[in-house]
Parts: structure tokens; C-alpha cells; sequence
């Protein structure tokens, strides 16, 4: 009986501790920078908010063919590119030598030419009698986003270079990814085509020109501008 009685005492023991809560150890928060982080919002800037700079405008070879965002672009109609600001943002463009003024939704990226800020359609650029001059001061007022362009996500980087010869992008995509972690190549069609090198990806427009500020210091390299990368 003593026997037995051992036996079902140890049953009810391994029993009790089987049922037992025990408490897990929490592990503790990634560290800053580690593991992978969703991207934050991108942020439109505030209606009424006015940016200053030089206009162009652009017409074939690109006429007919696909904008950044997908549609095809038709140099007749009011669009035109910009480099940061969210897709279908309409933008009130006004020319400061003439006060006249175009309104603009924003469909493709560029220029990309250091000091410029927007490229007009044709049919934009003759509103305000930019046609012949080809460049001119603007003034940039924003009229309106959507929703996804105030919700959806951003990426910037940091235009360092455009080249004609493909075997100089390649050298200056290694060279920019192996300095600052990551560069891409994008291609601009047009006769000639030119590849784009874009390095950096920001989540913040502020965090890319911090960049593009290290950049122009350590690389020699005023030409370095912001662009967004949703293209």
C-alpha cells in the first residue's frame, strides 16, 4: 500500500507541475536601426504651400510615351514634373516675369537638371509664355492632393549624376551603393538615352537632403539634388 501510495503522491506532483504557469521572458525591443521597419507616410506638403525657382518645359521625344506614373503623357494637355511632390498634386504655376499663371497636375518626374524645379507641358509652358525663352522664375503654389498621395509611401534618394555611356553609370552606381549604402541606376529614354544615379533611400525628404548635403561636400558634387524614388 505504501508503495502505491507513493506512486499516485508522484503522479499528482508531475501532474500539479505539468499545470503550472510559468512566465516567459519578454524580449526585448529591437535596437534602433535593426530588423525591418514600416516605412512612414509620405507627407504632402500643406495646401497653400509656395516654392520658388526655375521652370522648363518638355515636349519630344517624350510625347507619347509612359510618365512616371504609369499614364502616357500628352505634351497638349496641363501636366507636368516635378520632383518630390506626391502624383496627381495639382500645382498653380506662375510665371514672375508676366504674372501669367497655369494650373498643373503633377504626372511624371524631373527635371533633372540642377536649379530647375518643375518641367511644364508644352501646352502648360505656352500658357505662360515660357515656349520661347524655353526657362524661366516661377513661382510654385500648391492647390490641392489626394488621398493616396497623403497616405501612401516615400522614398527619397539623391541624384548624383546622368550619363550617356552606360559603363560610366555602372562606375558611379558601384562607387556611390559601396559609399553610401545603397544607388540604383534609372533609365531616362530619349536620343540619347541617359542613365540616372540615384543614391540613398530616406524615408523623409529631410533625411535626403542631409544626404545629398554629405554628398555635395564629400563628393565635390554641387549638382546633387533630392528626387523621389516612386518611379
Amino acid at each position: 500500500m505504501n508503495r502505491v501510495a507513493g506512486l499516485v503522491l508522484c503522479v499528482c506532483v508531475l501532474a500539479a507541475g505539468c499545470h503550472k504557469k510559468v512566465k516567459m521572458p519578454v524580449p526585448p525591443p529591437p535596437a534602433p536601426g535593426s530588423g525591418r521597419v514600416k516605412a512612414p507616410a509620405a507627407v504632402a506638403p500643406p495646401v497653400g504651400s509656395v516654392e520658388t525657382g526655375v521652370a522648363s518645359w518638355y515636349g519630344k521625344p517624350y510625347d507619347g510615351r509612359q510618365a512616371a506614373d504609369g499614364e502616357i503623357y500628352d505634351m497638349e494637355t496641363m501636366v507636368a514634373a516635378h520632383r518630390t511632390l506626391p502624383f496627381q498634386t495639382m500645382v498653380r504655376v506662375r510665371n514672375v516675369k508676366n504674372d501669367k499663371t497655369v494650373d498643373v497636375r503633377i504626372i511624371d518626374r524631373g527635371p533633372f537638371v540642377n536649379g530647375r524645379i518643375i518641367d511644364l507641358s508644352h501646352a502648360a509652358a505656352r500658357a505662360i509664355d515660357l515656349i520661347g525663352p524655353g526657362f524661366g522664375p516661377v513661382e510654385l503654389t500648391i492647390l490641392s492632393t489626394t488621398a493616396s498621395a497623403a497616405g501612401g509611401v516615400a522614398q527619397f534618394g539623391v541624384q548624383v549624376g546622368a550619363f550617356r555611356e552606360h559603363a560610366n553609370a555602372d562606375r558611379m552606381q558601384e562607387r556611390m551603393a559601396k559609399e553610401y549604402g545603397a544607388a540604383k541606376e534609372v533609365l531616362r529614354a530619349g536620343d540619347p538615352p541617359m542613365w540616372r544615379i540615384v543614391a540613398g533611400a530616406e524615408p523623409t525628404e529631410d533625411a535626403a537632403e542631409a544626404l545629398a548635403q554629405k554628398i555635395r561636400r564629400e563628393q565635390n558634387a554641387p549638382e546633387a539634388f533630392v528626387v523621389r524614388l516612386d518611379q
